[in-house]
């Protein structure tokens, strides 16, 4: 059974920082592009980032370029996302997926190449 369990998510204020921790089981961690996704209320979800597998290629929506860090740790099998300079707009509840792909800069964002889903995690940014 394939299991992306996030952790990390909270409440801050704006221009703090927080850490969001995805944990795989059941997939073979290292051969899979893994990313993250969030969706605030009433909107669809997006894109955040991307880590392509074999190529190491990574991808950032623009709204976070600069601002957010994706990494991961195939050994233990944990997909990061390093978020800094946190702002209001960035409230949703972000979900780790994973894929066998491996997409492009035109692709990386199409939840529907992402096979497998987390339960997701709550980010809150207050002003």
């Amino acid at each position: 059974e394939v299991q992306l369990v996030e952790s990390g998510g909270g409440s801050v204020q704006a221009g703090g920082s927080l850490r969001l921790r995805c944990a795989a089981s059941g997939i073979n961690f290292q051969y899979y592009t893994m990313a993250w996704f969030r969706q605030a209320p009433g909107k669809e979800r997006e894109g955040v980032s991307c880590f392509n597998w074999k190529s190491d290629t990574t991808y950032y929506a623009g709204s976070v370029q600069g601002r957010f860090t994706i990494s991961r740790d195939d050994a233990e099998k944990i997909l990061y996302l390093e978020m800094n300079s946190l702002k209001p707009e960035d409230t949703a509840m972000y979900y780790c997926a994973a894929t066998s792909e491996r997409p492009g800069a035109g692709t990386w964002d199409n939840e529907r190449i992402f096979r497998y889903w987390g339960q997701g995690t709550q980010v809150t940014v207050s002003s």
